[in-house]
C-alpha cells in the first residue's frame, strides 16, 4: 500500500489565497509520503458535483473552506456529531467503502493553539468570554463546552443572534449585549475574539480590558495581522496571548491524519514557513 499515491486538496471559491497547500505539502515532504495536496476552485453551483466527484477521482478527501462549509453538509453521507452541532464541515474523508464523511476540526485546532502557549491550559479554570457569533464562534463554543468550560459569556453585535446561538447550543452559554462587552470581562479566565474586528482592512475592535484579570489568556483567531490591537493591548498589560496562526495550523492536523495516516506536528519550522506567506 505504501506505493499508493494519496490525493487531497482544498475546495473553496475563491481558493487561491489558501495556506492549506503550504501546510499539507510541508508535512507530505517531512514524512516522505507519496501524495499531494491541491487547490480545488469550485463555484457554489457546482459544489454537489465536485464533492461527489471526490470518489471518482480517487481523492482521500479534501478541506472545505468559504463559502462551502455549510452547503457541503448536504452532499456527504455521514456527519460527525460535533460538526452537526457546529452546523458546518471543513473536512471530508472518503472512507474505504466510498462513504463521504464530513467533520469539523476548527474546535480541535483552537484548543490545541491555546495549549501551545499554556501546556497546562484547562477549560474549567473559570469564565470564558467569546466575542462574535459566526461560524468560527460556533466551532469554538462547541469545543469549549465539550472541554468543560463552566461559564461562557457570548457577546455579539446582534444580541438576537447571540441569544439564538446560546439557546441552540445550551449548557453554560449566556448571551450578552455588545454594549456590555467591557463589563462581562470581570473575572474571566479566557477572552476570545472570533469577529473580523481588528483584521487587516477591517475596523478595529474597541475593548476596554480594565476589568479583565491580568492572568486571563487573551486569544484572537485573526492571523493577518499576527498581532492585532487586542493582542497588543493585552500584552502591554501583561496578559498571556494567542494569535490565530496556531488554530490555522492545528486544525489541519486531524484532516492530514485521516487522509495520510500520520498525525503531524506543528513545528517552529512550519510556523516560520506559513508566517512568511502572511
Amino acid at each position: 500500500m505504501a506505493s499508493t499515491f494519496i490525493l487531497a486538496g482544498v475546495m473553496g471559491w475563491p481558493v487561491a489565497h489558501s495556506r492549506s497547500p503550504a501546510i499539507h505539502q510541508h508535512w507530505i515532504a517531512q514524512h516522505q509520503l507519496n501524495g499531494t495536496y491541491v487547490l480545488l476552485p469550485v463555484a457554489p453551483e457546482r459544489l454537489g458535483d465536485a464533492v461527489r466527484g471526490l470518489r471518482a477521482l480517487g481523492f482521500a478527501g479534501c478541506n472545505i473552506t468559504i463559502p462551502h462549509k455549510v452547503a457541503a453538509m448536504a452532499h456527504v453521507d455521514v456527519i460527525d456529531p460535533a460538526a452537526k452541532k457546529i452546523g458546518a464541515i471543513n473536512t471530508i474523508v472518503v472512507r474505504p467503502n466510498g462513504e463521504l464523511f464530513g467533520m469539523n476540526t476548527d474546535g480541535f485546532g483552537y484548543l490545541a493553539s491555546l495549549r501551545d502557549v499554556q501546556a497546562d491550559w484547562r477549560a474549567d479554570r473559570g469564565p470564558v468570554v467569546v466575542l462574535g457569533a459566526g461560524g468560527a464562534a460556533r466551532a469554538i463554543l462547541v469545543a469549549l463546552v465539550q472541554a468543560g468550560a463552566p461559564e461562557i459569556r457570548l457577546v455579539n453585535r446582534s444580541l438576537d443572534k447571540a441569544q439564538a446561538l446560546a439557546d441552540e447550543l445550551g449548557g453554560p452559554i449566556t448571551a450578552h449585549r455588545w454594549e456590555d462587552r467591557h463589563e462581562v470581562l470581570d473575572g474571566a479566565a479566557l477572552l476570545v475574539n472570533t469577529t473580523s474586528l481588528g483584521m487587516g482592512g477591517q475596523e478595529p475592535l474597541h475593548l476596554d480590558l480594565a476589568r479583565l484579570p491580568v492572568t486571563a489568556l487573551v486569544s484572537d483567531i485573526i492571523y493577518v495581522p499576527l498581532t492585532t490591537t487586542l493582542l497588543a493591548q493585552a500584552q502591554a498589560r501583561g496578559n498571556p496571548t494567542v494569535n490565530g496562526l496556531g488554530m490555522l495550523l492545528h486544525q489541519a492536523r486531524p484532516a492530514f491524519e485521516a487522509w495520510f495516516g500520520v498525525m503531524p506536528e506543528v513545528t517552529a519550522e512550519l510556523r516560520t514557513r506559513i508566517e512568511a506567506t502572511l
